[in-house]
Order: C-alpha cells, then structure tokens, then sequence
C-alpha cells in the first residue's frame, strides 16, 4: 500500500514537471499578443480622476477573468470532440490579429483625429461619470474577451496533441498568469504618473533624487504605453504570422530558404493588409 502511495505521489510529481515544461512552451507562444494586451488595457484605465483608475481597472479585471470561465470550458470541449475547429478558430483569429496589426500600421500613416476625453469631476457630473466608466468598462472587457479567445486557443493549440487532464492544466495556468500578471503590470503602469506626483511633492529641495525620480515616472508614462503600442503591433503581426505559417500547409513549406520569423512577419503584413482592404471596403458599400 505504501508503495502504491508513493507510486502515485512520483506520477504527480512526474505529471507536474510536463505541465511545468508545457506551459512555458505555451507561454512563449502566447506572449506575444501580451505587449498589445497591455497598451491596449493600460490606455483604457488611463485617462479617468486619479481616484478611480484601480476601481476602473479592478472591475475590467473581474471581466476578464469572467471571460476566460466562459471561453476555457468551450475550448476544452472543442478540443475533445472537434480538434479541426481549434485549427479554424485560431486562423480567423490569426485574421483579426492581423487586421488589428494592419489597422495601427495605416493609422500610423494616416491618423485620424480622436477627442480624447479626460473623465474628472470638473468635467462631468457624478452621474455622466459612472455612465462614461461603465461604457470604457464594458468595451475594455469586450476587448479582452476577443484576446482571451486568442490567448486561450494559441496556448491550446501549443498542447493539442498532449492528453486532456494536461490541455486543461496548461491551459488555464496561461489563462490565470495573463489575467494577473496583465493586470497587474497595467496597474502599475497607470499608477506611475501618481507615484511620481507624490514623490515630487515629498522633496524638500528643488533639485534631489526624489524629485527628478518622480519627473521621470510622471514624464515616462506616456511614452511607455506608446512604447508598448509599437512593441504590441508587431507581435500582433508576428503570432499572426506564425498561425498562418503553422496551420496553413502551404504556407507552413513555404520559401525554406527565409528565416521564419521574416516569412511570419511577411505573411502577418500580408493577410492583414488584405482583410483590412476588405472590411473597409464592406463598411464603405454598408454606409452608401
């Protein structure tokens, strides 16, 4: 009996190290849409009074992890009983990463104007307030839900042919890890303009550490979520790009002779390019 015990214990154990090497193989391959995951949530709980922007965040956060309840059943199920509709979802996935890639590119080049609104009490009564934080709130997390997906099926597709218990540990460890960490990261991020605020306003002297410290941070948080903008879009194009490359037989042999990550990058551009000619075009025939 004793030996079955520890038996069992040595499976455990051995069962723990696979997942352990299966989700950092899975996390290099969902890392990528991470960076846009980033700019994108920490441009969303930016712009709001100082006082609400972790109330704002925290309740983006409860929707994320909401969604990834919704979104981890249904994958695992597909997996178990449509392994090809894996394959289907993560090329169409492929496709909006693509075009979202696309679509920052050419906003790049030909900007449009945006108002951007500053949500303060000077601004808005306390009731248009809470109506503006909850429509921030409720496209911030329809958002996330889209990249959840993505999240979700890439890290999947990384152990579609390991066993279910495993697709299911891995797989919700990634879907925890980007929750947290991304959220957790953004709020730091959003909160480094008020750090800086602070740290000038505890200097004595007008030129000390503290002081410059506390300009830097305040200085900086634009910068890095513009930082994080670029660094998201092209790994928005590249995991695009490495989809098409991996799911696509074709593509997948395709000019050996190029460096895969060039090819990834070039099928990226490509395919996103083309679907963004094409929705405008389908929103332009809508509009006439």
């Amino acid at each position: 009996m004793a030996s079955g015990f520890f038996a069992l214990l040595d499976d455990i154990a051995t069962l723990m190290d696979d997942v352990a090497v299966m989700s950092k193989v899975a996390a290099k391959k969902t890392a990528g849409i991470l960076g846009d995951d980033l700019a994108v949530n920490a441009e969303k709980a930016s712009g709001f009074a100082s006082s609400r922007e972790l109330p704002v965040l925290w309740a983006i956060t409860k929707g994320s992890l909401l969604n990834k309840i919704i979104i981890l059943p249904i994958a695992f199920l597909l997996s178990a009983f449509s392994p090809l509709a894996i394959i289907i979802i993560l090329v169409l996935g492929g496709l909006y990463l693509a075009y979202e890639g696309a679509e920052k590119i050419y906003e790049f080049f030909f900007p449009h104007h945006h108002d951007k609104i500053e949500i303060t009490d000077e601004t808005f009564t306390e009731e248009e307030i809470l109506a503006l934080e909850k429509t921030k709130i409720k496209s911030a997390i329809v958002t996330d839900f889209i990249l959840s997906v993505e999240i979700v099926i890439i890290a999947l597709g990384a152990v579609i042919e390991q066993d279910l218990m495993s697709q299911i540990a891995v797989v919700s460890i990634i879907a925890l890890l980007a929750t947290v960490g991304v959220y957790g990261i953004v709020a730091l991020i959003v909160r480094m303009d008020e750090l800086g605020l602070k740290l000038i306003a505890m200097s004595t002297k007008e030129k000390s550490f503290t002081k410059s410290f506390g300009n830097i941070l305040v200085l900086a948080l634009p910068k890095v979520i513009k930082t994080l903008s670029v660094i998201g879009t092209i790994a928005l194009i590249l995991v695009a790009g490495g989809i098409f490359a991996h799911n696509i037989e074709f593509l997948h042999h395709f000019a050996p002779q190029f460096p895969d990550i060039l090819k990834e990058f070039a099928f990226g551009l490509i395919f996103g390019f083309l679907t963004l000619g094409i929705v405008t075009l389908i929103k332009k025939v809508i509009k006439k």
